[in-house]
């Protein structure tokens, strides 16, 4: 045998391959960072129809959607509520959320008291951030 190696010659040993753990790794990295980063909406867990505003606008950071039906029912996270539990609601909203934005989505025929006197037990609470839900003419 001469002690001449060719380049070409194959190497015996570890298989040649590429090392997937930093991958994997950095794609929990990224997937954790998205979801911490997330910000979830509560949704009021009624339907309702909006009524229609020619200057409704779309808001985007939304963090908590009220909603009062046609008969008066607030209703907040799939549960209906006392409006006097409004209130305290929106309190501990805030402590866990202090930036948080609230929207009241009313129906059409609800009674506008009830609208009201959840509107002020959301500023009574704190929330900076409070608007109406309406929907743009079709």
């Amino acid at each position: 045998m001469s002690a001449y190696c060719s380049p070409y010659r194959r190497r015996r040993g570890k298989p040649s391959g590429i090392d997937m753990t930093p991958l994997i790794d950095m794609v929990f990295i990224l997937l954790i960072f998205f979801i911490v980063t997330t910000s979830f909406v509560k949704e009021s867990g009624v339907d309702v129809e909006r009524p229609v505003a020619n200057t409704a606008v779309r808001k985007e950071n939304v963090s908590v959607v009220v909603g009062v039906d046609a008969q008066g029912v607030v209703w907040l996270d799939g549960k209906s509520m006392d409006i006097r539990s409004v209130r305290p609601w929106m309190e501990h909203f805030l402590a866990q959320t202090p930036e948080g934005a609230v929207m009241v989505a009313a129906d059409a025929h609800a009674e506008s008291g009830v609208l009201i006197r959840v509107l002020d037990a959301c500023r009574e609470a704190g929330v900076k951030n409070v608007s109406v839900a309406a929907r743009r003419p079709s």
